[in-house]
């Protein structure tokens, strides 16, 4: 299972989200610190969940970062996240 998968499967199993996109950005970032040779290091992700209602981005991210914590220790260098709670700006 690539890590991609993983972050989705743990992103849809633990926030419910109503929209997640997410993209491997590792090759953007070839000879900088972090990067994987096989890439799946970097990410950028977009999620809208109703669990994010009535809180802080930075509360948001920590949520995110929570569930991930274990790709985050291993092969995940970097998260982008754009976190939104239905009904925002962005959040289609």
């Amino acid at each position: 299972m690539s890590v991609k998968d993983i972050i989705e499967g743990k992103l849809v199993a633990g926030l419910s989200p109503s929209r997640l996109a997410i993209t491997d950005d590792s090759h953007r970032h070839e000879g900088h610190g972090g990067h994987h040779p096989d890439g799946e290091s970097h990410f950028s992700i977009e999620i809208v969940s109703p669990q994010f209602a009535g809180k802080s981005r930075v509360d948001r991210q920590r949520m995110v970062y929570g569930i991930l914590a274990e790709e985050l220790r291993g092969r995940v260098h970097a998260l982008a996240l754009t976190t939104l709670a239905p009904g925002e700006k962005g959040a289609a």
